[in-house]
């Protein structure tokens, strides 16, 4: 898939340094904003995600620039991480992930995809509304969102 500047393809083990910088990088961001404290996709063995689920890469001139990690359950898909470098934001690639990962739910029958974000990542939660996520619970740090997908 190709969009603007960007392309999106299945992550491959020799990715994982790169996605691992480029994860870390786009939640370091947050930081400040939750007291100092870390985010889980900061600890994440990107190696092992990517031998274990359905992990897609964005690229822009040969550099990965954002990530999307998907999570088949029996009955929904669900985003586990999405993320853009910090200094590729606003070119529509966070938008770009979600619809591939929209497309992918379709592409392997499911009806509903899931996510779970912070709640204190309020841009997320803008955009998750925007492009049609409902909230369907919460707790004390995240929020859980649903969207139908139409086949």
């Amino acid at each position: 898939m190709t969009k603007k500047n960007w392309t999106i393809r299945k992550a491959n083990l020799a990715d994982a340094p790169a996605l691992t910088k480029c994860m870390c990088a786009a939640y370091t961001i947050y930081i400040h904003r939750l007291g100092g404290k870390t985010l889980p996709p900061m600890a994440v063995n990107y190696e092992k995600e990517i031998r274990s689920f359905p992990v897609y890469v964005a690229e822009s001139e040969g550099v990965l620039v954002g990530g999307l990690i998907l999570m088949p359950e029996e009955k929904f898909l669900t985003i586990a991480n999405i993320a853009v470098h910090p200094n590729f934001q606003g070119n529509g690639l966070g938008r770009g992930l979600m619809d591939f990962g929209e497309e992918e739910a379709r592409r392997r029958g499911y009806s509903h995809l899931h996510l779970a974000t912070h709640v204190l990542l309020t841009e997320n939660l803008s955009l998750y509304s925007y492009l049609g996520w409902s909230a369907t619970g919460r707790d004390e740090h995240r929020i859980y969102m649903a969207k139908k997908i139409i086949p």
